[in-house]
Parts: structure tokens; C-alpha cells; sequence
């Protein structure tokens, strides 16, 4: 082997090693780690410049680092398989339920009944953190560009009626509905992430929800002191304020009315929170079953493990939005509304399975390993690797699903072979990254400045581009704390 190539591409002697003794084993050289440079060069080109979407740019960089690796074609392609097969396997029917029921508490207004609540309880005054909250909440099953155009009309009227500013509304709602879609499965990113990190889902949540609560908060924040300014700024349409008297009167008047045609706040609410409760129900029963053994019923257990199984327990929630979101609603109409998610979420599946394929050959390959040897070495926290990954990913082309996707992939072979790391939180790293700067490459930073009415770059950036990096900041701090204690 050449050291002096070794030494010319960057890479620690120790890093290249033989992966195994055994038959058919791979042996990790310079080429291998030039390979995978070139394949992450060839994945940023191929989405960012190229009309080549990023299913098929992911599966060419899987075959460039596998071949580049001293793979034989079969055994790339045959790794390449078995990575789209085992992520798919892992969350396909999660994905594909989550979105079903997404759809029916869409065109139910579930949502929108939650948010009329959340403003009833908070009060005057706060309906920018019970807008936050709202869409924190809502976005969990419901595609986030999708979830702003159906709550945005709330942060119109709510302007007028409670005389506050529209961009404080608007971005507090924008705000609560980003966290919750980067970091709580079934949104798919963060599903995805755990999939190919091989992550308890139950897990995924927790965690997602901790580490993006402090960021409700700075976002929030930001929305209120700055929402004002930025309306000064520019000429935003908010309609005639009325006074606080007129302000409850108009709005009592028109949730009194508009909630005649929603569902009950039980069954808006039961789809989402009855899934969160059989995990977590699972993960608990299932804890105090290991530590202690048969100190429960051995079918207690085994009717934990099913029900709370992600897959049955988000079909669940998904039969508990048919039946109780749809009721007079027509079969074929139902079915339809279920089968337009399920439409939304085929590129999405198509493009984690890559992911997962990218991440298989890494594994089989052996440069995982090597990598994970050589970047243990760095005076880096092994956590921010996947964190950077993610932001430089997202800066480049925009998606978020994408960035956590890649990020995922590239990051999880390393991190596997790390001792002290925490997977569940390297997972969220991948998803906390992909937050940063959302800006013109990106849908929702459209969705959200043009169903706000600003038009010019400076107001946009400070609209959207801001608070998203106030949360990516925030959310990489809490990240850091949890990643001490746990």
C-alpha cells in the first residue's frame, strides 16, 4: 500500500485497516476514502445543478463509494438492495399511515379545531404562543407547507381581532410547525433518520421533543419582539384593529361558527396522541419487564409489544381518524383523501431507501469503520458529526428531508463503531442540522413570506431565514447538554 498516497488524501495511517480476516473481506485503502469524497461531490452536483433527482443521484454515490471501495458490482448492487430494503423495512408502514392520517385530520379540520382551542384556553395577549404550540402540535402528522396554508387564515384574523402584528402571528405559527417536522416521527425526515440509525421510534420522539422545546421559546420570542419591526419595515396588510372589547366579541363569534363545522377536540386529538401513548406505554412495560423479570404478566408484556409496535400503533391512530374525523363522509371520498398522502409520501420512501442504501455500503464496505476510527481521533464531539453533515447539506439544496436523509446516511456507519455515543440523539443531530438558514432553495421559506404578503429579500430573511437559525442554534445547545448527561 502507498503511504505517501495515504498522507496525500488526508487520511490517518491508522484509519486504513482490513475490515475482517474473514473470506471476502474488504480492505479499506486510499482510494476507498478518495472514492467516498468524490461520491458526496458527485451527490451535492447532481441535486444542486443537474435536472437528476435525488433518489438516483443517492444510488449513483452508493455505487461510487462502493466500487471505489474495492467492491465487486454484484456486491454493491447486492448492498445497495439490502440498505433499501432493511430502512424501508423499519419504517415504510409508518410513513405511509403517518401520512394517511396527516391527510384526514387535513381535510377533517382537526387541526384547525385544535388551534381554535389552544387561542380559547391562552387567552388574549398570548395568541402568539398558542399559535406556536399549535403548530407544534399539528405538524407532528401533517406536512409542514401544508399545515401553514390551512392555519394561516387564523393568523389574518387574529391580526385584526386581537390588533397584534401578522408577522409575530405568522412566524410564532411557522415557527412551532418547522421544529416539530424536523425532529418527532411520523414526520418523514426524522422517521427516516431513526430508520437508518436503527433508533427506537418511541425514543425518537422523546427526544425530538425535548430538544426542540427551549426552541418554541427563542422563536417565539424572536416572532414577538421582532414581528412589529419587520412590519414597520414594509406595508403588510392587516386590515382595521379593533378595540379589546370588539376584538373577543369578533372572535368568540367567529370560532363559535366556524367550530360548528369541525370535529370535537377529542377526536381531533385522539389520532395523534393515542400512537405517542402505545409507544411510549410499550417502552415503558417493556423497561420494567427487563429490570425486574416476572414481575408483570408475561401477556401484559406481549400486548404491549404489539400494540405499541410504531406500525400497529400508527395504524391505529390511523383507524381512529377514519372513524372518527370521517363520519358521514362518503367511502370513496375517505379512501381518496387517504390515498392523496399516501401519493405525497412515495418520493419521500423512495428517497430514505437510497439514503439507507448509501449508509449499507459505507457498512459493508468498511469505510464506515475506518472513518469511524479515524474521526474518533478529531477533538470534535462525535455528536456534531452528523449536526454538520445535515447544515451543510441543507445550505446547499434546500430540503430539509434531504439534508437528514444524506446527513443520516453518511454519519451512521461512523458513528455505529463509536463507544459513548448515544444513537437516538445522533439521529436527532441529523435532523436538529438540516434546520439551519431556510432560504430561497427551500419551498416553505416561499410558502411562508408570500402567504404573509413580504415581497422584498431583506424583509424575507428577516421573516423566515432568522428564526429558522434561531432554532438551529438553540436546538444544537440543547443538544450539547443532553449529549453531556446522557
Amino acid at each position: 500500500m502507498n503511504i505517501a498516497l495515504i498522507d496525500a488524501v488526508g487520511v490517518s495511517r491508522s484509519a486504513v485497516l482490513t475490515v475482517a480476516e474473514a473470506e471476502g473481506a474488504v480492505t479499506v485503502g486510499p482510494w476507498a476514502f478518495v472514492g467516498l469524497a468524490v461520491a458526496i461531490a458527485v451527490l451535492i452536483f447532481l441535486v444542486l445543478r443537474t435536472k437528476i433527482h435525488a433518489l438516483l443521484a443517492l444510488v449513483i454515490a452508493a455505487s461510487i463509494a462502493g466500487l471505489s471501495a474495492g467492491m465487486s458490482p454484484e456486491d454493491t448492487v447486492g448492498s445497495i438492495s439490502s440498505g433499501f430494503g432493511s430502512t424501508l423495512a423499519t419504517i415504510g408502514f409508518v410513513v405511509g399511515f403517518g401520512v394517511m392520517m396527516g391527510a384526514i385530520l387535513e381535510a377533517s379540520g382537526a387541526a384547525e379545531k385544535l388551534a381554535i382551542t389552544l387561542l380559547r384556553w391562552l387567552g388574549k395577549r398570548k395568541e402568539e404562543w398558542a399559535l406556536a404550540v399549535a403548530g407544534y402540535i399539528v405538524s407532528i402528522p401533517i406536512f409542514v407547507d401544508s399545515a401553514f396554508v390551512i392555519l394561516n387564515p387564523l393568523v389574518k384574523a387574529l391580526s385584526r381581532s386581537a390588533g397584534r402584528s401578522v408577522l409575530t402571528l405568522g412566524i410564532a405559527l411557522a415557527g412551532g410547525l418547522v421544529l416539530t417536522h424536523h425532529a418527532v416521527p411520523p414526520t418523514p425526515g426524522p422517521l427516516g433518520a431513526a430508520g437508518i440509525f436503527d433508533v427506537n421510534i418511541g425514543e425518537m420522539i422523546l427526544y425530538g421533543v425535548i430538544l426542540t422545546i427551549p426552541a418554541i421559546f427563542t422563536v417565539t420570542l424572536y416572532a414577538k419582539y421582532m414581528g412589529p419591526k419587520i412590519e414597520k419595515m414594509i406595508e403588510v396588510d392587516t386590515g382595521t384593529k379593533l378595540s379589546a372589547s370588539e376584538a373577543v366579541s369578533e372572535f368568540n363569534s367567529l370560532a363559535t361558527e366556524r367550530e360548528k363545522e369541525l370535529p370535537s377536540l377529542f377526536m381531533s386529538m385522539l389520532p395523534i396522541l393515542l400512537p405517542i401513548v402505545l409507544i411510549f406505554a410499550n417502552t415503558g412495560i417493556n423497561a420494567v419487564a427487563t429490570s425486574v423479570p416476572g414481575v408483570l404478566p408475561e401477556w401484559l408484556v406481549g400486548v404491549a409489544s404489539f400494540v405499541g409496535n410504531p406500525v400497529i400503533a400508527v395504524g391505529i391512530g390511523v383507524i381512529a381518524a377514519i372513524y372518527g374525523l370521517t363520519i358521514g363522509q362518503k367511502r370513496q371520498t375517505t379512501l381518496a383523501t387517504m390515498e392523496k398522502g399516501i401519493d405525497q409520501a412515495g418520493i419521500i420512501l423512495l428517497v430514505t431507501g437510497a439514503g439507507g442504501a448509501l449508509g449499507q455500503v459505507l457498512r459493508d464496505s468498511g469505510v464506515g469503520d475506518a472513518l469511524g476510527e479515524f474521526v474518533s481521533q478529531l477533538p470534535l464531539p462525535a455528536i456534531l458529526i452528523p449536526f454538520v453533515i445535515a447544515s451543510a447539506v441543507r445550505l446547499v439544496q434546500g430540503s430539509g428531508t434531504v439534508s437528514i436523509i444524506t446527513s443520516a446516511s453518511l454519519s451512521a456507519p461512523i458513528l455505529a463503531t463509536m463507544p459513548d455515543v448515544n444513537l437516538a440523539l445522533a439521529a436527532q443531530a441529523a435532523c436538529l442540522g438540516a434546520m439551519v438558514f431556510s432560504y430561497f432553495n427551500d419551498s416553505l421559506f416561499w410558502v411562508v413570506n408570500r402567504m404573509l404578503g413580504v415581497k422584498e429579500v431583506k424583509h424575507q430573511l428577516l421573516t423566515w431565514s432568522v428564526p429558522t437559525t434561531i432554532a438551529w442554534a438553540t436546538s444544537l445547545v440543547s443538544l450539547l447538554v443532553a449529549d453531556i448527561f446522557v
